[in-house]
């Protein structure tokens, strides 16, 4: 894809959320953050992922490719890594069978956090991290932390990024 039509199409970016995340005051200042729309679908893995328009008017879309699930505290992350485990291995059993790109934006935490046991959980220290590593090493999976505030553009930041490299390495 040459540059110029690398441009046009970054520039029909649009941001992808499954129909399962919550439309909350959160939600709706995360999404007003955004410097491109989005559209709220039904995602088989994931809260968000991203598609364009190429200049000739096909669409091309990251959604069975890259997807971000993002998760609003540690708390939340360890409750999927425990007792709601089980559902949420299928969630990424599913990615990894579709050969997806996933990241996982855990909000208000990190190691520092974790190795102190500032979340509510049960769930030890050492097995939250090994969970978390096992997580990344059994499906192709980054773990990134970042507050509320900034996740906004660590979202986009992603998906565009994710969407640049697409369009330079696909033969479209």
């Amino acid at each position: 894809m040459k540059a110029r039509e690398l441009t046009e199409a970054l520039k029909c970016a649009v941001i992808l959320v499954d129909t399962r995340e919550q439309p909350t005051a959160k939600f709706n200042r995360r999404v007003k953050l955004w410097p491109i729309p989005y559209v709220r679908r039904k995602l088989n893995a994931g809260d968000y992922s991203i598609k364009t328009t190429l200049p000739d008017g096909t669409e091309f879309s990251l959604e069975n490719k890259v997807t971000i699930e993002r998760k609003m505290s540690l708390d939340e992350i360890a409750g999927n890594l425990t007792r709601e485990r089980e559902r949420f291995t299928r969630e990424f059993e599913r990615a990894k069978e579709a050969e997806m790109k996933t990241y996982i934006i855990i909000e208000e935490g990190d190691y520092d956090k974790i190795v102190a046991h500032r979340y509510r959980s049960k769930l030890l220290p050492k097995a939250f991290m090994t969970s978390l590593a096992a997580w990344e090493a059994r499906y192709n999976c980054n773990v990134k932390f970042c507050s509320e505030k900034v996740s906004p553009v660590v979202i986009y930041d992603i998906l565009i990024y994710e969407l640049r490299e697409a369009l330079k390495n696909e033969q479209i």
